[in-house]
């Protein structure tokens, strides 16, 4: 029998199971986190220093996502969200910190 018709031998023709694929939405899942944590009252001071490694968290692997969408593996419109998420989450999530702090 042949390595090419064992079920789930190999690296098939099509096969979409690849890490790049599940930047993207990690990266808008983390974001959107980081956006709540950083700009809802009620949230932001249970949450704020995680709404700050979220949303660099975010940024930084929508950025990654965007490098393996266009190298044809992942999701290119997912990881651009992610990534303007992250940043606005990570930069809001440090400004309500410099308010705070002075």
């Amino acid at each position: 029998m042949s390595e090419s018709s064992v079920s789930g031998a190999g690296g098939g023709v099509g096969r979409s199971d690849s890490p790049g694929v599940g930047l993207g939405p990690t990266a808008v899942v983390l974001g959107v986190f980081s956006v709540a944590g950083a700009w809802v009252p009620a949230l932001a001071m249970v949450t704020l220093p995680l709404a700050i490694i979220g949303g660099a968290l975010g940024a930084v692997l929508g950025a990654m996502g965007i490098h393996h969408a266009r190298r044809g593996v992942g999701r290119l419109w997912a990881a651009i969200a992610g990534t303007a998420l992250g940043v606005v989450g990570f930069l809001g999530s440090t400004a309500v910190i410099w308010s705070i702090g002075g």
